[in-house]
This record gives structure tokens, sequence and C-alpha cells, in this order.
């Protein structure tokens, strides 16, 4: 264990988009304990139980961050109502196998979901409070993940976040990447006015999952940014933040989907003021967030 190293945390997920942001930053504070199927030194696949209980029985961590997830929405789609798919075996059987290994070593459960669990009609802002309603295969096989979390007898916190993005650059391109992207090469589609969504700045969520961790606070938070963006506003955003020369053209989301076959939610912006009013630091607004973006 390195010097300064607080403790061990059992994660999943960590080398992707959000998990690998986590460490990155965190990596001073804690040992990792990895669940990873695409670990070439130890592969450990969460569908299978008892790969997981053995991680599980030799780790002095208290708590375990839940991020591995299948989240390509349309590859999702394409398997809906499959329950041997890898959407569902994932997202759900494997976060069942999390909460059973959880309970049956007394651990924190931190469960990462998706403002998918909505389906897209509420004008606002969704409230934790609000029923979850989800439109398609993958929205739908989070919601049943955050059942068998929320039904546990494991402490557990669940984080709902949103287009996700980050400071940095990542293979997974993000959204706010694939924006900067589009404006540079000249291939950015025309941006949607009439749909919103609320972004997730990762390196702050990146604290709020270790503010979760060392304060062991537990129950549902909405933790994405709390604002509400279209499309079109975020695009031209990032294009006069960093004084990119590529043209934001306006596009109708309801001409979109007369084009798509599986559905698309209009709105997914989270209100997180349940989250920051918990905190003990600030999260930063996207505005100032987006300046962060190299």
């Amino acid at each position: 264990m390195n010097e300064g190293v607080v403790g061990s945390v059992i994660t999943t997920g960590l080398s992707g988009l959000v998990g690998s942001k986590f460490e990155q930053l965190f990596s001073d504070k804690y040992s990792f304990d990895r669940m990873d199927a695409s670990s070439k030194e130890n592969p450990i696949d969460i569908t299978n139980f008892s790969q997981v209980m053995e991680v599980f029985q030799k780790s002095s961590a208290k708590s375990v961050v839940h991020l591995a997830a299948y989240t390509n929405v349309t590859g999702a789609w394409e398997q809906t109502d499959d329950k041997t798919g890898p959407a569902y075996l994932v997202n759900v059987e494997g976060t069942k196998n999390i909460v059973r290994a959880c309970e049956e070593t007394g651990k924190h459960l931190i469960h990462v979901s998706t403002a998918y669990v909505f389906n897209g009609e509420n004008d606002g802002l969704y409230l934790e409070t609000d029923s979850m309603s989800p439109i398609e295969w993958y929205g739908q096989t989070k919601a049943w993940a955050e059942e068998v979390v929320s039904s546990s007898k494991t402490p557990w916190t669940i984080f709902r976040i949103d287009q996700p993005f980050r400071s940095d650059s990542f293979p997974k391109v993000d959204v706010v990447h694939k924006i900067i992207n589009g404006l540079n090469e000249g291939t950015l589609y025309p941006q949607f006015t009439d749909h919103f969504f609320g972004p997730t700045f990762i390196d702050d969520f990146a604290k709020v999952i270790d503010w979760s961790i060392r304060t062991q606070t537990t129950g549902l938070f909405h933790a994405s940014s709390g604002e509400k963006w279209s499309d079109f506003d975020f695009s031209t955003l990032i294009k006069e933040t960093h004084g990119l020369n590529g043209e934001v053209k306006a596009g109708m989301l309801s001409d979109y989907l007369k084009t798509l076959v599986r559905p698309y939610q209009r709105n997914t912006a989270l209100n997180s003021e349940k989250l920051r009013s918990a905190l003990d630091f600030s999260l930063l607004p996207i505005s100032e967030a987006i300046k962060l973006v190299k």
C-alpha cells in the first residue's frame, strides 16, 4: 500500500470513462481491489458469483464502487427482452452478485445508475422521488439493478448521472469531446433544440464518489450538474468557450424520431439539490467545467 493511502476500495469498471478518472484523481488515497473482466493479470467476471466472492473475501475494503455496466443504448435496444444478452447479464445479474457479496461481507455499496431510468416526458428536472419509467432496454436493466440495490440488506448509495464528460480525452469519446471533434472536423451533426439533458462533469463526480466512501452516506442521489441543456445550446457553449471554428447547426429531435425505430428520451435532466445540500464541497457549474476541458 502506498504511503498516504488510507484504505482499499473494491471497484468494478475502473478502466472505463468514469472509473479511470476516479482512479487517476484518488490513487494516492485508495488502493483498488479491481474486478475487471478486461484485466490481463486477473480477469474477474461480475456475472460469476464465485469470482466476485473470492475478491470480497480477500479484501479489507469497507466500500464497493460499482461502475461496470453495459451502456451502449442502441446495442441494448437490439437485445430487448433478452435476459441472456450482455446488457441484462452485466447490468442486472452482475449487480445481483455484487449486492449478495456485499450482504455476506457487510460492505457499503456505491452503485452508479443513469437518468435513462426515466421516460423523458418530464418538462422540468427529475427528482429522486419521481417514479422510474424506462422506455428502452438499457434503462430497464438499470432500473432493475437499482431495485436490487435499494431492496438489499447492505448499506447502499445510488448515484444517477447523465451524459458524463471529463476534462481530458479518453479512448471512449465522451459527449463534449465528440462535439469538439465534430466542430474541428466540420462533421458535427445538426444539434437538437428540442432535446434536453443534464451533463455530468466526471472530475467532480469522482469527488462525489470519494465523499460517499469517506462519509459512508447512504441513499439515492442525482449526481449530475443539476442543469438542463439542449444539445444546441450545449454545443454552442463549447464552441464559444474554446473559440472553435466549426458551425453549430440547429436540428429537431422530433424530425429525427421519424427516422428512428428505438425509443429516445426527450429530457433526462436531473435535479441535484439533494446531493448539493449534503456535500461538503461545491460542484462546478457546467460553464466553468467546460473551460477545464482540454
